[in-house]
């Protein structure tokens, strides 16, 4: 049998010992590497810095130049995020947003879990093609990673050093990294989980303050919008409530930019808003692109929640919670503390709409006993008081007696009138008028006294309650916000003068209103920064009006002027 002779021949078996031996030198060579490697993945907690520190390790155990994780979405048809080694970061992002997270060779290990090694990526059947500016790819070996048993995504390395191809070494040592990596990745899960709940739950403490400590309802919903903002990590928070004439109005906006959405009312005829008056969340993966969406306002925005504001089986209201375009998708997680944070908010909201009704009931029963104790004694004494005075008068010969007393008599009776007129007026229920655009920009003031040490000065032009429109007024007193957060903040000033004129014109001849914020301070340098007055110039630009930047009247100090339309 000279095939066997040839294998049990004394060079065959040399080669066969030199050959484990090899293996063994060089697995008792990573063995130190790879202990290392599991020590360091369970020295930190942030998920992004442990999947960062994987492919790092990965791509030194592999002696490969690139390394990358694609984290699966929760669809489980996709991925959700995709962290890179040695590919620089904008190709990175074009990876995990191609069509092929799904269909192409990244999208093989999703749908089929199982180790892939190629000593030719491009050659294989599944391989789409590389994005614009991808480095050079060759070799390839990829094993899935779970965590608690569920496929969690894929760890990939990319272009063995020297060119040599992937060996069962490397599948091996990648599999025990991919392993100790599901752990870590479990416990940084584990970790970030509890720290988002963390942060919804002190958020909604934050809000249910805000609404129940009896502060202007302006004021708590737009904490209301600022949290949601900061907690869902997205491009705006949102507050609508129903309006009057059926629809949502938005009554609050916080956002990196600024918004002229405040009082725009999306129709009752919008599917959207149908579904959150019916108590449903609308969740969208492109806002920009879904049908649901009919205002414009929709077009700037990719991911997006609604959620409505219900308690008790009533809708109060909804929040609008969108991010960027081309940002990264809510989780269900995310959905879920949404979802119970906008529950927890519904309940604050109305229990807040509960303790005013009683306080509005606490003042209706004290108008209702000053205009009785009016009625039964002040007016009853004024009567007696009148008819001694008449007595008096007849009584008198003195004709400039007589006279002073029937004018006496005659301002009793018109006191008595006035009276009257006053307890019908305390029987009556006011209806409820939102604070005038004069009272608004008092409060401002008021506030911005605080940090300043010194309380501004103001001017009023014309009728300012009046003349100015809602949504022109919202704005304003937004404006008016960021002008005096810059003086605090930059200007050093020890004099702030406000006005605000209803009586304004713009260039083209309509009507305007004209706010003015003038300071005393230091100006705002050539290099300082500017993002506040560029705020305020977009928010103006928006309804149609403009805004500028300069040096006060006399040269020092500065000057913001932000003037719209009425």
């Amino acid at each position: 049998m000279p095939e066997q002779d040839a294998k049990d021949s004394p060079d065959a078996t040399a080669q066969a010992d030199e050959s484990l031996q090899r293996l063994s030198t060089e697995l008792t060579a990573r063995v130190p590497q790879l202990l290392d490697a599991m020590r360091s993945l369970g020295t930190g907690l942030q998920l992004h810095s442990t999947l960062e520190r994987i492919c790092e390790t990965a791509a030194e155990l592999a002696h490969a130049r690139y390394a990358a994780i694609g984290v699966v979405d929760d669809s489980g048809d996709g991925l959700s995020d995709f962290i890179s080694h040695g590919v620089p970061g904008e190709i990175a992002h074009a990876i995990g947003r191609r069509p092929d997270g799904r269909t192409g060779l990244l999208g093989a290990l999703i749908h089929d879990p199982v180790p892939i090694m190629l000593s030719d990526v491009t050659a294989d059947p599944r391989f789409t093609g590389f994005p614009p500016a991808h480095p050079r790819m060759r070799t390839f070996l990829g094993v899935p990673i779970r965590v608690q048993g569920e496929i969690f995504g894929n760890l990939y390395v990319a272009e063995k050093h020297g060119g040599a191809d992937f060996d069962d070494n490397d599948l091996h040592m990648l599999r025990v990294l991919a392993t100790e990596a599901g752990i870590a990745i479990g416990h940084a899960q584990l970790y970030e989980a509890a720290r988002q709940r963390e942060r919804w739950i002190e958020g909604s403490v934050a809000v249910t303050t805000a609404l129940l400590s009896g502060g202007d309802a302006d004021d708590a919903l737009a904490v209301v919008a600022e949290q949601t903002r900061r907690l869902a990590d997205s491009a705006a928070g949102i507050v609508l409530l129903p309006a009057e004439e059926g629809g949502l109005e938005i009554v609050a906006v916080a956002g990196t930019k600024p918004s002229a959405s405040l009082g725009v009312i999306i129709p009752s005829r919008s599917p959207v808003v149908a579904a959150l008056l019916r108590g449903e969340a609308v969740f969208m993966d492109d806002a920009a692109t879904d049908p649901r969406m009919i205002t414009r306002l929709s077009h700037q925005f990719g991911p997006h929640m609604l959620l409505p504001l219900r308690s008790g089986g009533r809708v109060l209201g909804a929040l609008s919670v969108p991010r960027e375009r081309g940002g990264r998708p809510f989780t269900q997680a995310e959905r879920t503390l949404a979802t119970q944070f906008a529950a927890q908010a519904a309940l604050a909201l109305k229990m807040a709409e509960a303790q005013r009704d009683r306080e509005r009931l606490a003042v209706y029963e004290d108008r209702d006993r000053i205009a009785r104790d009016l009625h039964d004694l002040v007016i009853q004494r004024l009567f007696a008081a009148g008819m001694m005075l008449e007595r008096a008068q007849r009584r008198s010969t003195v004709p400039a007696v007589q006279n002073g007393v029937g004018r006496a008599v005659d301002e009793l009776d018109v006191t008595i009138q006035e009276i009257r007129t006053a307890i019908f007026a305390l029987q009556q229920e006011p209806a409820e008028a939102p604070s005038g655009l004069r009272t608004r920009v008092l409060r401002e003031i008021n506030m911005a006294a605080v940090p300043l040490g010194f309380k501004p000065s103001h001017r009023f032009l014309g009728p300012v309650d009046s003349l100015v429109g809602e949504l022109a007024g919202k704005n304003l007193i937004a404006a008016l916000r960021e002008a005096l957060s810059n003086t605090f903040r930059h200007a050093g000033a020890s004099r702030v003068e406000v006005s605000v004129d209803a009586t304004a014109t713009l260039p083209d001849g309509r009507d305007a209103v004209r706010l003015s914020v003038v300071d005393d301070g230091v100006g705002i340098p050539d290099s300082g920064r500017r993002s506040g007055l560029r705020n305020l110039a977009r928010r103006a630009e928006s309804l149609g009006g403009a805004s500028w930047f300069g040096p006060g009247e006399d040269g020092g100090g500065a000057a913001v002027v932000w003037e719209v339309p009425l």
